[in-house]
């Protein structure tokens, strides 16, 4: 028998998580995700599955007040859009993936899930956004044979492009905390309200989770000087062989310096010989420009056939057996 409740306790939910969730990417780590929950607090919803003491599925999810539906937990929302990648449902078989679905409340919307594949034979997901992997075996840990993989043309307009920024100079320096309030400071100027940091929620998380990865050896800050002068900064996190880009600013004065920076996160992850690099979604031309690999992520949402609310305390304490 397969016994199935509903957690609404952080704590609670804290521990299921720390139990069950696989850890396969960075955006698994509980205290990931908690950098966020601290800043947007929203109340967790997490629908759990066990068969006698084992926990065989969970879906976590948190009530999004001003959208008026449940998102994957912590539910970091900006302009309609969640921020955490690679969501998961995981269960133990494709009928526990159903029944936690079906448990799920008729304004769930779970975004940027990896491909459920099997299990979610009978539940329809679409194509949700797109994100970009670079894998250093590929190219056989080699700047030289990345190259190779471009035309002619391209990697002779490409090279004049970074030749034309490198030509006042260009220098390096690495791990500056101060940077990263800088790199805050820059990504608002060139995006004003369309910059996910003009949301002080987004700020507190972003800035907890610089502190946290550099207090774990896991942050790494990557200052571009051109001239003398600081033209990008990039905050990425290295974790069990793997590097992700998560956030950066560039200055305006230099147009097109995302180009160098990117090409560096490129050079480096070849030297460290990472296992990829995750440049994370958003459609930006320079990511198939630099022939980086697409991974999709999906989208499962029910129909609203109805006005949802947060659901009462009796509603919480409701508890199924099939």
């Amino acid at each position: 028998m397969i016994n199935t409740s509903i957690c609404t306790d952080r704590e609670e939910a804290r521990r299921l998580w720390k139990d069950y969730w696989p850890q396969s990417c960075l955006f698994d780590l509980w205290e990931v995700r908690a950098c966020f929950d601290d800043a947007f607090q929203r109340p967790p919803y997490f629908l759990a599955a066990h068969e006698g003491a084992k926990c065989c599925g969970i879906m976590a999810l948190s009530w999004i007040a001003e959208g008026n539906y449940f998102g994957h937990f912590p539910g970091e929302i900006w302009h309609g859009k969640t921020w955490l990648e690679q969501n998961k449902i995981p269960a133990g078989s494709p009928d526990v993936f159903q029944l936690l679905w079906d448990m799920a409340p008729n304004t769930t919307d779970v975004r940027y899930l990896n491909n459920p594949g099997r299990l979610a034979e009978s539940i329809p997901f679409a194509l949700d956004e797109v994100g970009y992997l670079f894998y250093p075996r590929q190219v056989e840990y080699s700047l030289d044979a990345y190259w190779q993989g471009f035309s002619g043309k391209s990697r002779k307009k490409l090279k004049q492009e970074i030749n034309r920024l490198e030509a006042p100079g260009v220098s390096y320096r690495y791990d500056s905390l101060a940077d990263i309030d800088l790199m805050f400071r820059m990504n608002l100027e060139s995006f004003g309200g369309e910059s996910y940091f003009s949301d002080a929620r987004f700020l507190k998380a972003f800035a907890s989770l610089a502190a946290w990865l550099h207090n774990n050896r896991m942050l790494r800050v990557t200052t571009l000087l051109i001239g003398g002068e600081v033209a990008a900064i990039d905050m990425g996190a290295v974790w069990r062989n793997t590097y992700a880009v998560l956030a950066g600013g560039t200055r305006s004065e230099f147009p097109g310096v995302a180009k160098l920076i990117n090409l560096h996160h490129l050079e480096w992850s070849c030297r460290q010989r990472f296992s990829y690099v995750d440049f994370l979604c958003g459609d930006f031309n320079w990511k198939n420009r630099f022939h980086l690999t697409p991974r999709p992520l999906y989208q499962m949402k029910k129909e609203q056939p109805e006005v949802c609310r947060q659901p009462a305390a009796a509603d919480l304490e409701v508890a199924y057996a099939v």
